[in-house]
């Protein structure tokens, strides 16, 4: 097996933040990692004086390439080392970098073929399940050069290693070898070849039996730190001694891993009640946004409506047209004129007719339900009623150029006709958009009433907890200050609240309120946690809450780190509650906790044990990790020592063997009968 690396940055560019580069961070890298290849992939350039000057202190082999942006998206470039290569492909990336001179450019498919137009010279890997992702239909495009696509995270690996439709998963570092970098990121493949070559490398990519996590493991387990540290890509429980190393070795893990979700000891009661209110805020104010999306805008569109300006235009109008009727005898030259008086042309509105192109569009070009689309509706048919959709929209738009052509030839002549003449003139007046503002309106005033109705509408539930939102009629003025966040008086736009929704619309936007805000003040939107009795949870309760929240909101992250979490709750709450919680996400990714505590230490039944001990050697304080499988009889240090499983965990969360039997003598089994 080989540990590779085909990912990294020695050149900062518009794509990275500004980093001065160190050639010895290089050679530590390789060094306490243990790389046996690497290659140089910097953005969209290739320096390749450089290059031969980072290969030229290594003893590894070190691969030239680039990272190219790409319709989007990111792929890695990576070729031969030979001398022969390197020239010509140097002169290909300098053509990248004529192109791609700032972060918001990227190659087309068709360019990126032109540069490199025999695609089997190279090793391609796109951005898959990692960000700016390589669209599928470019992964397609280049077929069948890529076979393997790099992902993130160990939790995104181990899901595309299962998926064997996809690209095999690789994952690398993507470090920046700067000066200042201390914890090197522990994210490489390993990959099943006697000697590296990039033909040999290439091999191993169209096998996912070839790729691996780990040297000897397997991909379940994972190199969690720069040191060696291998974990569990389920759930490892860390134990120790006091001041031994567990927390240090956490730190050390949240470091190289990049992503992780880390609990610390204690962190959950520091102001419990804020973090309680700041959860629920957050989560509020999503279930807000959703509720009301499509009201808001609605709301956007009437703000625009103007019924008192529709009510002036009318008068002056009306005003206009008497005026003209009492001097349609005096009507000189000019406002004889047919054209005089002439009507534009409605301009037909498309979009609609755009949104049913689109939906069409969907339904052919979707895969995943594809064979449900076809079993009714006929793939034929629906590309047939695309083209004729897109043919209507085609005339549609034809005729309304033409409308608009003669609308403003009308209007040009019209308005010469007007300056030279003596006679009244009838004010232009859009009677079907003064007659749509009265429907608007009079909708949006029964919308908010329905609206008023209280009701549930949402509901979630959080372990032992549920979290239940309510819409409610607003009371009063304090209710709005409170929706505002300010100390506007709002007592005027209140007493518009039942008479008319537009009415008190207007009152808010003269008040001073956004118009992108202005959605909120129609109603509350309240939320209450409850326990599972159904009563509003407890200040006890409060922590309980935020530890499952936190837990749960570790999907949104590549790893889940906690620090001992017995030193703020209970066992019965830990058993109960918790344990089942970690137990599956560490299906989803991996998960590493630190405890001294039986109830989450051993009956949680985690895949991998990890101790920490600290010894006195030769004078000096020696740190060591213990690892294996629960059911080991002994655990092995990295450097060769062994310890007693048996005994050891006894120790960490039993005090000792003595101390447990006589536990359960005289504290349980004394009161058993």
């Amino acid at each position: 097996m080989k540990k590779i690396d085909l990912h990294t940055h020695t050149i900062p560019t518009d794509s990275d933040s500004d980093f001065e580069f160190s050639l010895p961070k290089v050679k530590e890298y390789v060094e306490r990692l243990e790389l046996d290849a690497i290659a140089i992939t910097n953005h969209n350039t290739f320096d390749s004086k450089q290059y031969f000057e980072i290969r030229n202190s290594l003893s590894i082999t070190v691969f030239p390439g680039i990272e190219v942006d790409l319709e989007g998206g990111h792929i890695l470039v990576i070729t031969d080392p030979s001398e022969f290569e390197i020239p010509d492909f140097e002169l290909r990336c300098n053509k990248i970098s004529s192109i791609i001179r700032t972060s918001e450019d990227t190659l087309s498919i068709d360019q990126f073929n032109e540069i490199f137009p025999d695609l089997s010279k190279y090793i391609l890997i796109p951005h898959t399940d990692k960000k700016p992702n390589i669209k599928q239909e470019t992964v397609d495009a280049l077929k069948p050069h890529i076979t393997a696509g790099e992902v993130a995270s160990v939790s995104k690996f181990k899901r595309a290693l299962k998926d064997d439709n996809g690209l095999v998963p690789v994952i690398f570092s993507d470090v920046r070898f700067k000066v200042q970098l201390t914890n090197f990121p522990s994210r490489q493949t390993y990959i099943d070849l006697n000697d590296i070559s990039l033909s040999g490398i290439k091999s191993c990519l169209f096998d996912r039996s070839k790729i691996s996590l780990t040297k000897e493991s397997g991909n379940d387990f994972f190199q969690a730190t720069d040191d060696g540290l291998v974990l569990s890509t389920g759930l490892t429980i860390i134990l120790g001694e006091r001041s031994s190393g567990k927390s240090v070795t956490l730190n050390k893990i949240s470091a190289s891993s990049g992503n992780a979700k880390y609990i610390k000891q204690f962190s959950l009661l520091h102001n419990d009640e804020q973090q309680f209110n700041d959860t629920n805020n957050a989560r509020l104010s999503l279930v807000r946004h959703k509720f009301l999306g499509e009201f808001r805008k609605v709301v956007e569109k009437i703000v625009q409506v103007d019924l008192e300006q529709n009510h002036i235009d009318i008068e002056n109008y009306l005003e206009s047209l008497k005026k003209f009727a009492s001097e349609n005898e005096k009507k000189d030259l000019y406002s004889k004129c047919v054209i005089f008086s002439e009507n534009a042309f409605i301009i037909n509105d498309l979009s609609n007719l755009d949104k049913v192109i689109k939906a069409v569009e969907t339904l052919i070009k979707n895969n995943e339900y594809q064979d449900i689309i076809q079993k009714h509706l006929e793939s034929k048919k629906l590309k047939s009623l695309a083209i004729e959709l897109n043919q209507k929209a085609f005339d549609s738009n034809v005729d309304n150029n033409k409308k608009n052509w003669i609308n403003s030839l009308t209007s040009d002549i019209t308005r010469e006709l007007r300056i030279k003449t003596t006679g009244s003139v009838i004010e232009d007046l859009d009677f079907y958009k003064i007659a749509l503002d009265e429907v608007k309106v009079n909708k949006f005033n029964t919308v908010v009433s329905e609206l008023k109705t209280s009701r549930n509408i949402h509901r979630e539930e959080l372990g032992k907890f549920s979290i239940v939102t309510s819409t409610n009629q607003i009371v009063g003025a304090s209710d709005l200050q409170k929706i505002g966040r300010d100390k506007k008086t709002y007592s005027t736009a209140f007493s518009h609240y039942n008479v008319s929704a537009y009415e008190y619309l207007l009152k808010l936007k003269e008040l001073g309120v956004e118009d992108a805000n202005l959605f909120n003040f129609f109603i509350k939107i309240e939320s209450v946690t409850l326990n599972k009795d159904g009563f509003i949870v407890s200040g006890g309760e409060r922590s309980e809450f935020n530890l499952i929240h936190e837990i749960q909101d570790a999907t949104k992250y590549d790893l889940l780190l906690i620090d001992e979490p017995e030193s703020s709750f209970d066992n019965n709450f830990l058993n109960k509650e918790i344990n089942s919680i970690i137990k599956h996400i560490s299906t989803l990714m991996p998960v590493v906790v630190v405890t001294h505590n039986s109830t989450v230490g051993a009956s949680i039944k985690p895949n991998f044990l990890a101790i920490t001990k600290k010894s006195i050697e030769n004078g000096e304080f020696i740190y060591r990790i213990y690892t294996g499988y629960p059911s080991d009889k002994e655990l092995v240090s990295p450097d060769g020592k062994k310890i007693e499983n048996y005994k050891t965990l006894l120790s960490c969360l039993e005090a000792g063997l003595d101390a447990y039997n006589e536990r359960k003598e005289q504290a349980y089994d004394i009161l058993k009968n």
